[in-house]
């Protein structure tokens, strides 16, 4: 679509502070009349949001802290969280720093990938599967390096709407339909990155008042009700398969 100086001039009055790229691509909207859209720039109430709220994910004080502040860290956190407790496998970024020195996908990215599995793996390991998780900790790392610049929070700060945002999710390694759709209820309950629509969009993890995933963890008492939630679902699915 080309579009006319006006209409990107209007894109660059209404958030000056932008990189040209991102005018160009709140003009596109303008144009289009697109209103699912997340405006990415440093200083958007939602990336400020986003960097300023403290999470309680993991339990753990300095755990929580690293969530709260990297979000590559978030990111791994949520690739981590299967076939293991939650709370623990948001609790791996931590482990990755303190064996690694860092969770920068850059660095993690131009490691050799055996030898920083192998670091991921050793007791105590990031998860109950070490080396497997370690091996598609360094892929993730790789594509945040190749496709957003080394910057995890691009994938949601960059993403035109809710839509966009979740074909991001699904494609990067270690997520599906479904960790695509708790992670970005995750984003929108609980960092402000809430286009519009995104409830609908994402469906029954973005509900509220609802206690179905990490989206809802907000202390202990939370995270035992999506405990008990997630209990009764596997009981309700083991009576049906009866």
């Amino acid at each position: 679509m080309r579009l006319d100086h006006a209409v990107l001039t209007v894109a660059e009055s209404m958030v000056p502070h932008v990189k040209t790229l991102d005018a160009i691509h709140l003009a596109s909207a303008l144009h289009s009349g697109v209103e699912d859209l997340v405006i990415a720039s440093p200083t958007s109430p939602q990336y400020a949001q986003s960097m300023t709220t403290t999470l309680c994910i993991a339990q753990e004080q300095s755990a929580d802290r690293l969530l709260s502040t990297e979000p590559f860290a978030l990111v791994v956190g949520m690739m981590l969280d299967q076939q293991y407790p939650m709370e623990h496998a948001f609790r791996g970024p931590a482990k990755i720093v303190d064996r690694f020195g860092s969770i920068d996908p850059v660095k993690i990215a131009a490691t050799e990938p055996d030898a920083f599995a192998e670091q991921c793996a050793t007791p105590p390991a990031i998860h109950r599967y070490g080396r497997s998780m370690g091996a598609r900790v360094h892929q993730l790392a790789t594509v945040v390096r190749d496709e957003y610049d080394g910057d995890a929070a691009q994938i949601w700060t960059t993403a035109g709407d809710t839509k966009e945002l979740l074909r991001r999710l699904k494609a990067l390694p270690g997520f599906g339909d479904q960790k695509a759709r708790i992670f970005a209820a995750l984003l929108g309950k609980q960092l402000g990155i809430q286009p519009r629509g995104w409830r609908t969009t994402i469906g029954p993890y973005a509900e509220k008042g609802s206690f179905r995933s990490v989206a809802d963890v907000v202390d202990d008492t939370s995270l035992q009700k999506v405990r008990d939630f997630k209990k009764a679902a596997k009981a309700k699915a083991k009576a049906a398969a009866k």
